[in-house]
C-alpha cells in the first residue's frame, strides 16, 4: 500500500524592490511581479502550500496564498530566508535591485539652487538567490536570468554561480507586458523556448517544469 507524502512547500518571490534615496525617492526598475504572481498561482493549483514574498506593484496576488509583502532587497532576503526553511522548491522570479543608496537621508533633498550634478555613492545590495544558494540542501532552487549580450553564456554562468537547477532566460522585451523570447535552460541540457501564449502561458509552462523538477527530486529520495 502506497503511503501519501507531504505536500510540497514552495516560496516564490515576485516584483521589484525599492532602496530608498530620502523619503520620497527611490531606486527600482520596471518589474511588475506577475510573471510570479502567475507562477505561485499555478503551483498552488498543483496542490503545493506556496509563499509568495511580493515587491512593491499594483497587480494583486492570489486570494488565499500566504502573501509577504516586503519594500527592500534586505527586507526580501531576510524574508524569502526565512520561508524556505523546510521548502522544497523555491522559484526566485523577482527582480530584486543591485544597487541601493550608500545612506538614506531622512526627509526630502533639497533641489539645489546652483546649477550642475550631484552625485549619487550607491553600494550593492545583498543578492537574494546567490546567498539561499550557499545553504540550499535538497531544495530545488529555479531562476531568472535577464540578460542583454552573450545571453546563453550569461544565464549558464549564473545558474552554476547561484547554484540554480534551472533558469529561465528572457530579454529587457519581457519587462512589464513581455513579448519578448524566454527560454527554459536545465543543467547541459539545449535550452527549451517556452515563451508561446503570452505571459500567463509562459508562468504555467514555467510553473510546469519547475514541478516536474521538484517530482524528480522528491522520487529520488
Amino acid at each position: 500500500m502506497r503511503t501519501s507524502r507531504r505536500t510540497p512547500r514552495v516560496v516564490v518571490t515576485a516584483g521589484p524592490t525599492r532602496e530608498a534615496i530620502d523619503d520620497v525617492r527611490f531606486l527600482s526598475n520596471a518589474s511588475t511581479g506577475r510573471m510570479g504572481i502567475e507562477i505561485a498561482r499555478d503551483l498552488a493549483r498543483r496542490g503545493a502550500s506556496v509563499v509568495l514574498v511580493l515587491g512593491p506593484t499594483t497587480e494583486s496576488p492570489p486570494t488565499g496564498l500566504e502573501t509577504h509583502r516586503v519594500t527592500s532587497t534586505r527586507e526580501m532576503l531576510a524574508v524569502t530566508r526565512r520561508a524556505a526553511r523546510g521548502a522544497d522548491l523555491v522559484v526566485f522570479a523577482a527582480a530584486p535591485a543591485d544597487w541601493r543608496p550608500a545612506s538614506r537621508v531622512r526627509g526630502k533633498i533639497a533641489k539645489r539652487r546652483v546649477p550642475g550634478p550631484r552625485t549619487l555613492r550607491l553600494v550593492e545590495t545583498p543578492d537574494v538567490a546567490a546567498t539561499l544558494g550557499r545553504r540550499k540542501g535538497a531544495r530545488v532552487h529555479v531562476g531568472f536570468a535577464l540578460e542583454v549580450a552573450n545571453a546563453l553564456e550569461n544565464a549558464r554562468e549564473k545558474m552554476a554561480r547561484k547554484s540554480f537547477d534551472a533558469v529561465v532566460l528572457n530579454g529587457p522585451r519581457n519587462v512589464g507586458p513581455g513579448g519578448g523570447a524566454v527560454w527554459w535552460i536545465e543543467g547541459a541540457a539545449r535550452p527549451v523556448r517556452i515563451d508561446r501564449g503570452g505571459k500567463r502561458a509562459t508562468a504555467k509552462a514555467v510553473a510546469a517544469r519547475s514541478w516536474a523538477l521538484l517530482e524528480l527530486r522528491r522520487r529520488a529520495r
